[in-house]
């Protein structure tokens, strides 16, 4: 018998929406996160940047709210999935649809990873200033 790897046996992180419409589950198995300052991640989120980890796609799922979803993007490739009811961007599809990026400030439950850079700073908020000593990436780190 083979032993479970380490993404069988990640406990599991509860995440929902501002309204609680929808509701996910996520394995606490986070291959990367970073603060992205990308334009398109400031205007979804309306902030300075956009907090997320990113994982494989069938580590995800949605436990409550399927029908309340709202897709922007191209479904059959790279998109956000926000709620319908409140807005709230839930997490991004990306990597061909092999990845969601979620939003860390839509868990419920701390991950056990941290944000380990800041990604797109040649195009962040000019009011906003980086001031912590994560290492800031023009592009996403390959």
């Amino acid at each position: 018998m083979n032993s479970p790897s380490t993404d069988d046996r990640a406990a599991s992180l509860r995440g929902q929406c501002l309204c609680g419409a929808v509701r996910y589950r996520v394995a606490d198995a986070f291959r990367y996160a970073f603060n992205c300052h990308c334009s398109q991640c400031r205007r979804a989120t309306g902030a300075a940047f956009k907090p997320f980890a990113g994982i494989e796609r069938a580590h995800l799922r949605l436990e409550q709210g399927r029908d309340e979803v709202s897709v922007y993007g191209d479904v059959d490739a790279a998109h956000d999935v926000h709620c319908g009811r409140c807005g709230s961007l839930l997490y991004s599809v990306v990597r061909e649809g092999a990845y969601v990026h979620v939003t860390l400030g839509t868990l419920l439950d701390a991950p056990t990873i941290r944000p380990q850079g800041h990604l797109f700073v040649a195009s962040k908020a000019p009011w906003y200033e980086i001031t912590d000593a994560l290492p800031q990436y023009d592009e996403f780190p390959s």
